[in-house]
């Protein structure tokens, strides 16, 4: 009896010394934190431009992963960059443009937040070092433009790349049947054609000589070459050597880096160059991070991203989805909060799956009841993307958001030619008529495909019943804009899908005004879902997420880098399809992840 009184009592006493342990380390990394993160009185904000730029970073990216650099995401660039605009003690800004693929609508945007900047009177810089088409676009929004001395720059245009599968699937035995509401959604085809439809040439012409356009006229205005021009240098040179950029005019200057540092410690004085730089993410924390400080009024900002996907799907990575949980917990906080005035609703999805994005949209309308609520439109918002949309009072879009797609399709797999391929045998008994219909290892017959094509008929009647009666729109114009057809932001709003052309910026200003706040009141955002760090993780005792959620980045991280075939466009809906084995989803989504770069 004493032993087991005084094992129990050291394992208590284990267990308060572990967590004394943890609280001191907390503390002490909290003071070191403060000690970093305090500002200097002048400085060069200095802040990385790469990649894809995600809207906003999973909870999982967030992780303390060893060698892994966080890229910052689209929420946090715009948070920086707005920031920045008041804040005295930033001199100037210095963007270091590289390897950036996002889609053109996210260059508008940061483009406009880095006018903004330049408004204030300070200037802004890019340093270049192997510029592209997308690096250089979002270069131009800048006073002046460095491009890395023995670099080059390519600028050999913009392309849509399509991709389509059914080819090599047949010679595995494999098939698809497909239901498609209507002709232009095309993002059955990559699965059941081996080229690309008429309809869906239309579509991604339209949108590629918007993009175009988009591209000659942002050079063409802010560094004052002629249109034509600019397009000739494109369509003759392609590869320049920085020299010959700087003969063209497309940049300001040509330095080395070590030229750059130079110029930069020079600047300094007697300080130390590490004191008149202060990077980006570290502005960002040092300024409170992206959580609401202050007590005053809140617009809640709540964000659709990646697939949109049911709750039974929710072993999928946060970073590539968006289910109906989150949606329902994010919009409680943001009713439940009272210094939430408004909300703004942010999208950057494709679509998914067709259900989940009803039971997201019939969320949003009942919380539209209690509080204002703007859609802003990012990078895409189409299909599912776009059903959800339709709850809030406006709908802003960027000229190349890509967005519409209102219509639905169904695929059934067919893997019959697998199984005699592998000589595996198959036999069932049935009772009952289509007991057997949805296999995957059978096509339809012709009942069974006339009931699969009129249950997904059926859902796409009821999205475009719901786009009617929410933008007011006839029999006629509905169809004239459906149909699985997919518009620019700029062609939505002459078909009145958009209300306004602008960004997140636009949006947080007019949900201020539905909200009947005074014009010039700045209130904070508020980011929803909320994302926990990982120490808050550990202090609520959720280590078996932060383990898993490290884990899975890692291997993810891994996984891409040895198989390139994984970041093939239609990947993703390849997953959504493969999650069930007899029930073919129906699925509201784009046009087959279509990319201009």
């Amino acid at each position: 009896m004493d032993d087991n009184r005084k094992n129990k009592s050291c394992f208590r006493t284990g267990c308060l010394t572990l967590c004394l342990v943890l609280l001191f380390l907390i503390g002490v990394g909290g003071l070191v934190h403060f000690w970093s993160t305090r500002l200097p009185g002048h400085f060069i904000l200095k802040i990385p431009v790469t990649g894809s730029i995600e809207e906003r970073e999973s909870e999982s990216a967030l992780l303390p992963v060893t060698g892994m650099r966080r890229r910052l995401s689209l929420e946090e660039l715009l948070t920086i960059l707005d920031r920045a605009v008041t804040d005295r003690r930033v001199d100037s800004i210095l963007l270091q443009i590289d390897g950036l693929s996002a889609p053109t609508a996210k260059i508008q945007e940061l483009s406009n937040a880095i006018g903004v900047f330049r408004k204030s009177g300070r200037k802004v810089t890019a340093f270049l070092h192997t510029p592209e088409d997308k690096d250089y676009q979002l270069a131009a929004a800048c006073d002046t433009l460095i491009m890395e001395k023995g670099s080059w720059m390519m600028l050999d245009g913009l392309k849509a790349e399509l991709f389509f599968y059914a080819e090599p699937l047949e010679k595995l035995g494999i098939s698809f049947q497909a239901a498609q509401w209507k002709k232009y959604k095309s993002a059955v085809e990559p699965f059941t054609r081996k080229a690309a439809s008429q309809e869906n040439l239309e579509e991604t012409r339209a949108l590629l000589d918007d993009a175009w356009s988009a591209y000659l006229d942002a050079v063409s205005r802010r560094r004052g070459i002629k249109r034509e021009a600019f397009g000739q240098i494109i369509d003759s040179l392609a590869v320049l050597s920085p020299e010959k950029a700087l003969e063209l005019h497309l940049v300001d200057r040509v330095l080395s880096v070590r030229q750059f540092e130079k110029e930069y410690a020079a600047r300094a004085g007697d300080k130390p160059v590490s004191e008149l730089f202060v990077d980006g993410a570290g502005y960002l924390d040092a300024t409170g991070g992206m959580n609401p400080k202050g007590s005053g009024d809140r617009i809640a900002v709540l964000t659709i991203t990646g697939m949109i996907v049911g709750d039974n799907q929710r072993d999928m990575d946060e970073s590539n989805g968006t289910d109906v949980a989150s949606v329902k917990e994010g919009l409680q906080v943001a009713l439940d909060d009272p210094k939430v005035k408004a909300i703004v609703l942010r999208i950057d999805s494709p679509g998914g799956d067709a259900l989940a994005a009803s039971s997201i949209l019939e969320l949003l309308e009942e919380a539209r009841k209690h509080k204002p609520m703007v859609a802003s439109m990012s990078g895409v918002a189409a299909s599912g993307g776009y059903m959800v949309a339709l709850a809030a009072d406006t709908i802003y879009a960027q000229p190349m958001t890509v967005t519409g797609s209102i219509g639905v399709f169904a695929l059934k797999p067919d893997l019959g030619g697998l199984l005699q391929k592998t000589g595996i045998r198959r036999e069932v008994l049935v009772r009952g008529r289509f007991a057997d219909a949805y296999t995957p290892f059978k096509p339809f017959d012709e009942a069974a495909f006339l009931k699969f094509t009129g249950v997904t008929g059926e859902i796409y009647k009821d999205f475009t019943n719901k786009v009617a009666g929410k933008r007011h729109l006839t029999t006629k114009q509905i169809e004239a804009v459906a149909g699985g057809r997919v518009w620019s932001g700029q062609r939505a709003l002459s078909v009145d899908l958009v209300d306004r052309i602008g960004g997140l910026s636009d949006a947080v200003q007019e949900a201020c005004r539905l909200a009947g706040m005074e014009k010039e009141a700045k209130p904070e955002l508020l980011y929803l879902p909320i994302h926990k760090t990982w120490i808050e993780h550990l202090l609520s005792g959720n280590i078996d997420a932060l383990v898993s959620g490290m884990s899975d980045r890692i291997a993810s991280r891994s996984i891409a880098r040895l198989m390139p075939i994984t970041r093939l466009p239609g990947t993703e809906t390849a997953r959504i399809l493969l999650r069930t084995a007899e029930t073919p989803q129906v699925l509201a989504i784009q046009p087959f992840e279509l990319e201009i770069r």
